[in-house]
């Protein structure tokens, strides 16, 4: 995992393609197209928007959500699986 500065706050990136970024108070967590639904009807979580353009595969979850270090563990173990499903970015 790398640390880089983006979205307005710090993402980690494993092998170029970011798993999870903090800004503000929130997780953003890259989970893939097929896996948004799922993580949606989990608590505290939102679509990332920030352009007013939606995007699919990519996730809020709200901090207060994550004051309990397994959900925050389980959060950043689905970005990194998701980021490891990816070819390597140089």
């Amino acid at each position: 995992m790398r640390e880089k500065h983006m979205f307005g706050g710090i993402a980690f990136l494993h092998r170029g393609n970011m798993a999870v970024s903090v800004s503000g108070d929130d997780l953003m967590v890259r989970v893939g197209p097929d896996n948004t639904d799922a993580a949606l009807a989990r608590p505290g979580t939102r679509l990332f928007d920030m352009t007013g353009r939606p995007m699919r595969g990519w996730i809020l979850v709200a901090g207060p959500t994550l004051t309990e270090d397994d959900v925050l563990g389980t959060w950043i173990d689905e970005g990194r699986a998701f980021a490891e499903s990816l070819p390597p970015k140089q």
